[in-house]
């Protein structure tokens, strides 16, 4: 199989990006497994969050690398938290998620509830090597609300609040498939699938 580094840790998108991967012989191996530490994520922007890590991961491996960026965009917030979803409250590590899902909480506690629209946004980034000057750019976007509270198991992130109203349910209650065919990150790498099939 072709390997390729994924330039994060994270385990719940490592899953996700895996399951879109292996019917293309490619080994996904996170950064993590090479002792790549995750670098300062200094862009304004997913595209730019992106390129950082996905470059950082092939310098220090000398590997094709593909970065993910993504968060939610609340428009009662003006599209925070953005690109600092993930570091939203705060919090590194593993308490970080219930964290970030708090603040969002209370940020929102006195919008009601149809001016709690939002969304996810994602961009992919896949590079053969460090130099590379035309990398692969793909983005995805899932329209969806912000619950008041919790709900679901599955998925990570912002997922037991993310209300998407196609299916009635939030994105931690749907199954791995399902999400997949409809989530911003499942847009996305549809897009890079199909860019692949012209690369040299």
């Amino acid at each position: 199989m072709r390997e390729v580094v994924l330039a994060s840790g994270n385990q719940g998108k490592l899953l996700e990006l895996q399951a879109f991967l292996d019917e293309k012989d490619v080994e996904l191996i996170p950064q993590s497994e090479f002792n790549v530490s995750d670098v300062a994520e200094t862009g304004l922007s997913f595209v730019e969050n992106a390129l950082i890590k996905a470059r950082h991961a092939c310098t220090e491996t000398m590997l094709p690398s593909i970065a993910d960026d993504s968060g939610i965009e609340v428009d009662a917030l003006n599209g925070a938290p953005g690109i600092y979803s993930a570091r939203y409250a705060g919090v590194i590590g593993l308490t970080a998620d219930a964290a970030n899902n708090a603040k969002l909480v209370a940020e929102l506690e006195q919008v009601p509830d149809l001016e709690r629209t939002a969304r996810f946004q994602c961009v992919i980034v896949f590079l053969r090597h460090a130099n590379d000057r035309m990398p692969l750019i793909c983005q995805g976007t899932w329209e969806g609300r912000i619950l008041f509270e919790e709900s679901g198991d599955n998925g990570f992130g912002y997922d037991p609040l993310f209300f998407v109203p196609t299916h009635d349910c939030t994105s931690a209650e749907l199954d791995p498939e399902t999400k997949n065919s409809l989530s911003h990150r499942g847009q996305a790498l549809r897009q890079l699938l199909q860019c692949w099939k012209d690369l040299p």
